[in-house]
């Protein structure tokens, strides 16, 4: 695979993830994040989890909250998948 720019994920007591190298956002909540990175889909998996701080134009994005899990898989996009429930921008802002 082509490395396309900065992918760096870092996890801080499994309490924090940071994330450079964000695309796409496909969907959330507090079980399940998915999304597209420079480096493929990841999909992450954990307990209360929320969003923190997301910024596309730069590829960022921060979640807290306890982490159990993150799956890097080939061949699959989020932005194919239908979010649950309310569009990212309403679900962001609730």
């Amino acid at each position: 695979m082509e490395e396309h720019g900065l992918h760096l994920l870092t996890i801080e007591s499994r309490k924090k993830l940071k994330l450079a190298g964000v695309q796409h956002v496909g969907s959330f909540d507090e079980q399940e994040i998915t999304l597209d990175t420079n480096m493929g889909f990841l999909k992450l998996s954990g307990e209360g989890m929320h969003i923190t701080h997301l910024n596309l134009d730069e590829g960022n994005l921060v979640v807290e909250g306890l982490i159990n899990g993150l799956e890097y898989v080939e061949g699959r996009s989020s932005k194919g998948s239908k979010a649950r429930g309310k569009g990212l921008i309403n679900r962001i802002l609730k």
